[in-house]
């Protein structure tokens, strides 16, 4: 039976891969192709993927006779009200706390980013190893109550079965689908890391004055090509930031005494009001701030510094359906908010997918999905590997 159920869930996978899958009025639909582009902007036709049809099947597809692989229906047996439970509490969360959905989002990539998705982002230090929440990158991260409180309620169901890293990748998810993202299927069966990497946080986390080369670079390390890297960056539609990461692109970038030449005149005056001039803003390339790509910064300590808010979504610019669309649009017209963020025009390669999703809603939603189920299955462990915590941020005592 679980084979059965298995092989629907893949063919329906392709079939979300392939033609989306919207969310409407609380109904899960597929989403018609475009049979033309009405914008006249030129859609790339072929995929990165087509030469490769195989490595695509296998974000989606797990040998079911494996005993330590990940799978769809990983708790049917042990906890079948898992995943009913973290829908359930997100939705809540959300319906409270809007701002849950950006802060989830960006807590997701910043554990899978580093070493895979296993929860090691969510771990307290202990005499063995420091936090990565003591990173600098992740002193603004938030949401660590939110998964803590979902766990808390599953281990009250079903002890020390679902694991955090599931929570995560889970709880994430149905924050996109919130927001007014696509939904994507993902397998289960992580388990939890028993260390956490602080040091490698400091280092691999691109920040937002990152250039081009080091965003390509660093996502390129973990498999990521162009259009999946371009495609994550739409978390950018919603969310916050402050001042202090964007603040040189105002005042002194590059140590001009001037603005920003890449960024739109009238965006540079509208920040200006909200964004007073502070001696202390970063230069680009200095690494200090939180990573890239995010959705929520957060409350952050700006020494003296500004520390105004500055909202990604821009008041929900377009309204929830333009999820990610209005992130590019915004790219085309030379406004995006952080260095990094505008960067993604400064290459043919990377730009070529900017003007492919400002254009064409269903094909970023497609294409976000996938990285999302991609980056959701990064490095995760399996089996013998890890542990299922029963505290998210506790280490289990070994035996």
């Amino acid at each position: 039976m679980r084979f059965i159920v298995t092989c629907f869930v893949i063919a329906l996978s392709v079939l979300i891969a392939y033609y989306g899958l919207e969310y409407d009025h609380g109904f899960l639909r597929f989403a018609q192709r475009s049979p033309k582009n009405l914008t006249g902007v030129k859609v790339p036709e072929k995929s990165p993927f087509d030469d490769d049809e195989d490595d695509l099947m296998s974000l989606y597809m797990e040998d079911s006779d494996q005993s330590y692989s990940l799978h769809y229906d990983f708790y049917q047996d042990s906890c079948p009200t898992a995943e009913r439970i973290i829908t359930k509490r997100i939705r809540e969360f959300y319906a409270a706390k809007p701002s849950v959905a950006p802060s989830l989002i960006r807590l997701l990539f910043h554990d899978c980013f580093i070493e895979g998705c296993d929860a090691s982002v969510l771990l307290d230090a202990d005499e063995s190893f420091a936090s990565e929440k003591e990173a600098p990158p992740n002193q603004s991260l938030k949401g660590f109550d939110v998964i803590e409180s979902i766990k808390s309620e599953l281990e009250s169901v079903c002890p020390g079965v679902v694991s955090c890293a599931d929570v995560l990748v889970l709880a994430a998810r149905e924050a996109v689908l919130m927001a007014g993202g696509p939904f994507y299927p993902l397998e289960t069966g992580r388990k939890d890391s028993v260390v956490a990497f602080k040091e490698m946080a400091e280092r691999e986390l691109p920040s937002p004055q990152a250039t081009i080369s080091v965003i390509l670079a660093r996502f390129g390390t973990r498999g990521f090509n162009e259009r999946e890297t371009v495609s994550l960056f739409g978390a950018h539609s919603i969310g916050t930031t402050h001042c202090t990461f964007f603040e040189d692109r105002l005042y002194n970038f590059s140590g001009t005494g001037k603005p920003d030449p890449e960024l739109d005149t009238g965006l540079q005056q509208e920040l200006k009001t909200k964004c007073p001039f502070s001696a202390s803003a970063p230069s680009p390339g200095t690494g200090v701030g939180p990573s890239m790509p995010a959705s929520d910064y957060g409350t952050v300590s700006s020494a003296g510094g500004n520390d105004g808010v500055i909202d990604m979504s821009y008041n929900n610019e377009g309204g929830e359906e333009n999820f990610g669309t209005r992130y590019y649009r915004r790219l085309m017209q030379k406004k995006g908010l952080m260095y990094a963020d505008q960067q993604l025009t400064g290459r043919e390669e990377t730009e070529m997918w900017v003007r492919a999703y400002a254009s064409d809603t269903q094909l970023f939603r497609r294409d976000f999905a996938t990285s999302m189920m991609k980056l959701s299955n990064y490095h995760v462990l399996t089996g013998p590997l890890g542990q299922v915590r029963t505290t998210c941020s506790k280490v289990l005592p070994k035996n």
